[in-house]
Order: C-alpha cells, then structure tokens, then sequence
C-alpha cells in the first residue's frame, strides 16, 4: 500500500502575447478500491475565469479551463499535484477470480455484457495485411490457449523483443509500423496489444496514468506519464497490462483515464490564439515519489 506523490507540471511559452483558448484536462485519478485519492489541487497561472469538472463518455474525471476574453500572456502554467495510496490487485488476482468459463481461449462473452463490450473489441486501426492478426495469433496453439498465458506472453513478448525509443511529436504510430520497426513508445507498445487482443475477439482499453518505481529497478517511464492498457476478462473484469515493462494487474501503475483510443487520453489538451509561429517551446515535467521509501527518490522527465 504505497503512498504516492505526484506533480505533473505543464509549461507553454509564447514569443509574445496570446489570447487563451479553452484548455481539456485529464490529471484526476478515480477514487476506487485500488485507489485512494487523498488530496488533488491544480494551480493554474495566469487563472482562469472559470474551472468546470465533468464526467466525458468514458467516465473519467475532466477538467475544462477557460479564461477572460481580452486575457494575453506570454506563458501558461498548469500544475497538478496528486495525494494517493495505491493498492494494487497483484498478479495473482486475475488468476484467482477469473471465471471458469473464459481460462481457455477462445472463449465468448456473456449475453448481457457482450454488447457493452463489443465497441471496445473492434479493431480501430487499419491493418490491410493483417500483419497485427498474423502476430497475435503466435500466441496460440492450433488456434487456442490458456486466456491469462497468452495475455502474459504477448506483454512478455513486447517487453522482451521491442525496443523502447522515446518520441517527442505527438500522436501515437499504427501498429503495423511498431511491429516493422521493432520499437516504440509506451503508447505504441499499448496500442499494439489492445489491436492484437481485440483481432481475438477480446475488449480492451487504452489507459493513461503514472508509473512509479518503488524498487528502483529501472522501469521505463517512470519519469512522465505513462500509457499502457486493459482488457476485459469475464470475473476478472478490467486487467491491467503494461507491454512496456512487462508489469501485470495494475502493479506500479496509477490509473488516471482509460479511453477507447489514445487520441482520447490526452492530459493537457487547448490551444491559443495568435500565429501558429507564437508557439515558443513546450515543457511537461512529471515528478512521482513514494512516499515510503527510506529515502523518498523523485523521477523527473522534461520534454
């Protein structure tokens, strides 16, 4: 049960005076059984005019800035400092409450949950090819397997055999380029296996949030938030995997947002208004800390 700090600040810069448009943000984790919030504050400069706190179609925590009209500044600064203890499921969960019926692959939803499911396992990217369905179908024997086996060797498999490069520009590259170029980020390596569990059939979501490292080995993304992804298996409900760094059921992940495509899992999403040359530099700097370490270590990431 890790007490974890987080400050996930965000800095634009502008060459002169721009005018503010409304700003989209997803920084709020909800508070659940695995998640206790304790304290959430934002701070917010210059401030804006109004804060308003909604609920989007996935049911995650948005916060939507907007400021004065005649309002001009050269620099924004949004500042989210997060109170929260952690009480990850462990990997032994899924296996323990998975339901009978769905240990061997394939296996079918339930009637009552399969239409609640159904958008969430169609496949989102083209895959002309089908490159994505050719991969994940190695995982299988003669078309089956034991479910959490396979879901366990595609994150192994990801961690293992891709490498991670960190990518500044924004969005997040199809699947089939991933598997071509054997690397990608966080939001790739999610993005993959959310495609390759839903080419069999399963749902799964893409997920947004922070990685901490309590055992200092090394993880990667700890510094900055971090992507990763769910999927849907009967009596286990929603299992977190993390293909980056091979992690299993949540452990040493802090959810913030799940979405149905990464595109819709931005932290800190607006724009300004002036020249598109206005634009003078970007800096997001996430600092996450466990609080009961011996001695507390902040991870730090500038891009």
């Amino acid at each position: 049960m890790p007490r974890i700090l987080i400050e996930h600040a965000t800095t634009y810069g502008y060459s002169r005076p721009v005018g503010l448009m409304q700003h989209r943000l997803l920084l709020r984790p909800h508070d659940s059984h695995d998640l206790r919030l304790t304290t959430a504050t934002l701070s917010i400069d210059p401030a804006p005019a109004t804060t308003r706190w909604a609920h989007d179609v996935f049911g995650n925590s948005i916060c939507m800035l907007d400021w004065p009209a005649g309002l001009r500044c050269t620099q924004l600064s949004i500042i989210s400092r997060l109170d929260l203890l952690h009480y990850p499921s462990g990997a032994g969960l899924p296996r323990a409450t998975l339901d009978p019926a769905a240990e061997t692959f394939p296996f079918h939803y339930a009637a009552d949950e399969a239409p609640d499911v159904a958008r969430l396992a169609e496949r989102q990217v083209s895959d002309p090819e089908r490159a994505v369905d050719a991969w994940a179908r190695r995982f299988l024997h003669n078309g089956t397997g034991n479910t959490l086996g396979i879901l366990e060797a595609m994150t192994g498999t990801i961690k293992a055999n891709f490498r991670y490069i960190a990518r500044d520009a924004e969005g997040t590259q199809a699947p089939t380029e991933t598997l071509r170029r054997g690397a990608g980020t966080c939001r790739d390596f999610a993005l993959l296996m959310m495609e390759a569990v839903r080419s069999l059939g399963l749902g799964a979501r893409f997920v947004t949030g922070y990685l901490y490292d309590e055992a200092h080995q090394g993880m990667t993304g700890g510094g900055a938030t971090h992507a990763w992804c769910s999927v849907y298996l009967p009596g286990a409900g929603w299992v977190e995997y993390d293909p980056t760094n091979g992690l299993l059921a949540g452990r040493n992940l802090v959810r913030v947002g799940v979405t149905r495509t990464p595109e819709q899992a931005v932290p800190v999403a607006g724009g300004f208004i002036g020249d598109v040359s206005d634009m003078a530099g970007l800096m997001v700097d996430v600092r996450v800390t466990v609080a009961d370490e011996a001695a507390p270590r902040a991870q730090s990431a500038a891009a």
